[in-house]
C-alpha cells in the first residue's frame, strides 16, 4: 500500500502556503480585502530521493526552503504597488547577510558556550551547546513575536495548520469548521527545529572537539546529516501517533508552537482553505492530464 502524501504548507505575508503533491499555491488577503491566489507546478526533485533514508529529507527541506522563499517574494509583493514590487533575487540579496549573521548566532556563540563549560564538567559539551541554542532560539521566537507584523504571521501559521487538520480529518473545508482543531501540528517545522536541536546533540557527542575551529566547521558540515535524520525522526513520529510513548516525545513541539502560533480568525482561515482548495484542485488536474499524456504547464493560472 503506497504511503499517504501528507499536506505541507506556509505562513507567508498575510496568507498560506500550500504545498501538494504535485503542485503548490499561495493565498493571500490584498489590501483591498480580496484574496489573490497562485498556483504553480511543484519542482519535485526532491520526490526522486523518497525511498532514501536521510537523502530524502535533506532533499525534501531544501526543495521546501526553496518553494517558501518563492512564496515569501511573492506575497510581500501582493501588499504593495505593482511599481514598488522587487524580484525574487532581489530580494535574496537584502535577506542574504541577515541569514548569515543569524547562522553565524547559531552557531558560534553555541560553541562558545560549550567550550568554556565543557571545563568545568566532563563531557559537557554538546549538552551545553543545545542548551544554549535552544535558549537563543526561544529568546529570539519571544522577541520577534512581539512584532504586530510577525503576530500576523503567526496567526496564518495556525490557520495552516487548522486547514491541513480538517482535511486530514475529512471535514468539510471551511473556515468554521477548521476553527475547531489545534494551531500545534506534528509536522510543523518549529517541531522539526526542536527535533534538529536534539539530534545534533547526539551527533555532536561523537565528534571530536581538538579546537574551537574545528568545532565551528563541523558543525556547518555536518547540518545536512542532521536534518536528514530529524527528518526520519518526525516521519516516524507522523506515522506512529497512536504509540503512547510516541505522543510523550512529541509533546515538547507542540508546545514550542505556542511561540509560533496565535489562533487565527475566520477570514484568515478562509484565506488558508483558499490555498489549500487551489492545490487539491490543481493537483487531482495534474493527475488528469498525467494519466491522459498531456503535459502539465509550468504555471498554472492563478485561481
Amino acid at each position: 500500500m503506497p504511503e499517504p502524501r501528507y499536506m505541507g504548507g506556509q505562513a507567508v505575508l498575510e496568507g498560506v502556503m500550500m504545498r501538494g503533491a504535485n503542485t503548490w499555491a499561495i493565498a493571500v488577503r490584498t489590501p483591498d480585502g480580496e484574496i489573490n491566489v497562485d498556483v504553480r507546478e511543484a519542482p519535485g526533485w526532491g520526490d526522486k530521493y523518497r525511498n532514501v533514508p536521510i537523502l530524502r529529507g535533506v532533499m525534501g527541506l531544501a526543495e521546501s526552503l526553496g518553494l517558501g522563499y518563492r512564496a515569501l517574494t511573492w506575497s510581500a509583493n501582493q501588499q504593495v504597488p505593482e511599481d514598488d514590487r522587487i524580484s525574487e533575487k532581489a530580494l535574496g540579496w537584502a535577506v542574504l547577510p541577515a541569514a548569515i549573521f543569524f547562522s553565524a548566532v547559531f552557531i558560534v556563540i553555541p560553541a562558545f558556550a560549550g567550550k568554556g563549560f565543557s571545563h568545568w564538567f566532563h563531557g559537557s559539551f554538546p549538552i551545553t551547546e543545545g542548551i544554549v541554542r535552544l535558549a537563543l532560539f526561544i529568546a529570539y521566537l519571544l522577541l520577534v513575536g512581539q512584532l504586530k507584523e510577525i503576530r500576523r504571521v503567526f496567526q496564518y501559521h495556525g490557520a495552516e495548520h487548522k486547514a491541513i487538520a480538517a482535511y486530514e480529518n475529512d471535514v468539510e473545508l471551511t473556515p468554521e469548521a477548521a476553527q475547531q482543531f489545534s494551531t500545534a501540528h506534528v509536522r510543523c517545522g518549529t517541531n522539526f527545529l526542536l527535533t534538529v536541536m536534539v539530534v545534533a546533540v547526539f551527533v555532536y557527542s561523537f565528534i571530536p572537539r581538538p579546537n574551537l575551529w574545528f568545532v565551528i566547521a563541523s558543525r556547518i558540515v555536518l547540518m545536512p546529516v542532521i536534518a536528514g535524520l530529524s527528518y526520519e525522526v518526525i516521519r516516524y513520529a507522523a506515522k506512529n501517533l497512536r504509540r503512547p510513548w510516541v505522543r510523550v516525545f512529541i509533546r515538547p513541539g507542540l508546545w514550542l508552537q505556542q511561540l509560533t502560533t496565535r489562533e487565527p480568525d475566520l477570514t484568515q482561515l478562509e484565506v488558508a482553505i483558499a490555498s489549500l482548495r487551489a492545490v487539491l484542485t490543481a493537483d487531482q488536474t495534474a493527475e488528469v492530464d498525467a494519466r491522459v499524456g498531456r503535459r502539465v504547464p509550468a504555471v498554472a493560472p492563478a485561481v
